[in-house]
């Protein structure tokens, strides 16, 4: 950047910080970078990365650089390098999302300790300031703000909830859940996020039911109609094993001090960081990991708390396939491996040799991690199709990963991917660099290896697992790739890109 860009910048800065009133040291929260780093942009003296830039656009509601039409943000890929070294998992992208939804239940003060920092928490976080919840991003020790203290008012603002920033996100539909008894009627926007076809609400609402809130869709919103308070035990199935629906599930009984009894409820690894954080707010849950919950619900919450989400199984099966599809050696450590037990078991079907290292507990003190070391390997294409299942089988997002691996392996590979209608069809991309990916039908496809991969340019498919995939092949491929528009990414990984280039990767973002 420019010097005088630069300054300008730095003038910027210092001007909105003292609008608002800010200290460095919360301008820096709000910037995700240290307070030391704010001083120097404040005096020009900082270059700044284009993420940075983005970040500092975002607070100023303005442009600073190349002024005119929004541009957007693509990856620049050197492929064909080894990776070396050890990378951490960050915490769970899904659980951190449904902990943000259930803090509205907690009349206290909430602090998340080390939560992703990614397009889907923003979004969400977005929702609730506009609503009137404070969230303050918290400075750790290193000066980077990686907690996130959150504070509700006694009455949430929902008609000032922001729109667009809603839209943008799935996730929107689980507040249904903790605001079940917030206001006799409200509006909720449509929910947004990943392109994979239809993915109906209704099992949202078979749940919600139960407790008696009514909800019609009506131009672009959902009109919420909020039931009467009961002290009534109640026993239900859901139709769907679904994730976001048993969280909604959970957090409608948390309002109700009966005994609420959850069935064919998932016990994934975000439904249990869930229970775990509303077990340590007093509610009183059995079964946890189990498909029957069983909740006693209490009428007020009101707690401080620190919770440490646990580590994510889909960020780890990311960078366990970034070291296999380059052939190297690399230590993927904090591997929740509860939640990747038939991932592993799957990859030694196919030659992958792995040294995993014995078990210790998450922060949250109850997930078990562990280290994962890849070693370079022949593989081989699998005896059986490989098809996700709930919890424990396969996990659904990390279906994807297997089309890349079985690229790199000898012999043709079925993925079923039954839970999506177009998520399978997004990874014929893959064939841009140089797979074979045969698509059978919206849910099948065949992959034939091995695959000698080339670089190219290719748009970012707009599904956040796929689109992670070919980040990944690229990885693989000789020569120079470019990944555009990778806002999909950024939804659900912090730093992916700086994160690999820690071990190896070369990759850089650009504008255009």
């Amino acid at each position: 950047m420019a010097q005088q860009t630069a300054e300008t910048v730095g003038v910027l800065l210092r001007t909105v910080r003292s609008d608002r009133g800010w200290t460095q040291g919360q301008l820096a929260a709000e910037l995700g970078t240290s307070q030391s780093a704010v001083a120097r942009m404040e005096q020009g003296k900082q270059n700044l990365s284009l993420k940075m830039i983005q970040r500092i656009e975002d607070i100023l509601g303005r442009q600073i650089v190349n002024v005119g039409a929004p541009k957007m943000t693509h990856l620049r890929v050197e492929g064909g390098r080894r990776l070396s070294g050890s990378v951490d998992v960050n915490t769970s992208k899904n659980a951190g999302v449904a902990l943000l939804c259930a803090s509205l239940i907690n009349r206290g003060t909430t602090t998340l300790r080390s939560l992703a920092r990614i397009e889907e928490v923003n979004r969400i976080v977005e929702v609730l300031t506009s609503i009137g919840v404070e969230c303050v991003w918290l400075p750790a020790a290193d000066g980077e703000p990686r907690d996130l203290q959150i504070r509700r008012p006694a009455v949430l603002n929902l008609d000032g909830m922001d729109v667009e920033a809603a839209r943008r996100t799935r996730s929107v539909i689980m507040l249904l859940g903790p605001l079940l008894d917030e206001r006799s009627e409200y509006k909720l926007p449509y929910a947004g996020g990943c392109d994979l076809g239809t993915r109906t609400v209704e099992p949202h609402m078979q749940a919600l039911r139960e407790f008696g809130l009514a909800v019609e869709a009506t131009a672009g919103f959902y009109t919420v109609r909020a039931p009467e308070a009961d002290r009534a035990d109640r026993s239900f199935v859901l139709t769907e094993r679904g994730d976001t629906v048993t969280e909604n599930a959970i957090m409608a009984a948390v309002h109700r001090e009966g005994v609420t009894v959850i069935r064919n409820a998932s016990p994934n690894y975000m439904v249990q960081d869930l229970c775990f954080y509303l077990q340590a707010l007093g509610v009183q849950i059995e079964g946890i990991g189990t498909t029957t919950l069983k909740i006693r619900g209490r009428a007020r919450i009101e707690a401080d708390i620190d919770y440490w989400p646990s580590e994510d199984p889909i960020e780890a099966m990311s960078l366990i396939t970034a070291a296999i599809v380059t052939g190297s050696e690399v230590t993927v450590r904090r591997v929740p491996i509860e939640f990747m037990e038939i991932e592993l078991a799957t990859l030694a079907t196919m030659g992958q040799k792995l040294v995993i290292s014995g078990e210790y507990t998450a922060r949250n003190g109850h997930t078990r991690l562990v280290d994962v070391t890849t070693i370079p390997s022949e593989l081989h294409s699998p005896a059986d199709k490989i098809h996700p299942m709930p919890f424990p089988g396969l996990n659904i997002d990390n279906l994807p990963f297997f089309a890349v691996i079985a690229a790199n392996a000898t012999g043709q590979t079925m993925i079923h991917d039954w839970v999506y209608e177009n998520r399978a069809i997004y990874l014929t991309e893959l064939n841009r660099l140089g797979a074979n990916v045969q698509l059978l039908d919206p849910h099948r496809i065949y992959v034939n290896g091995p695959t000698k991969w080339r670089a190219a340019e290719v748009g970012c498919p707009p599904a956040l697992r796929p689109a992670a995939c070919i980040l990944l092949a690229m990885l693989a491929a000789r020569g120079t790739s470019e990944l555009r528009n990778i806002y999909v990414i950024e939804r659900g990984y912090q730093d992916l890109a700086e994160r690999l280039n820690s071990i190896g990767a070369r990759i850089e973002y650009f504008q255009g």
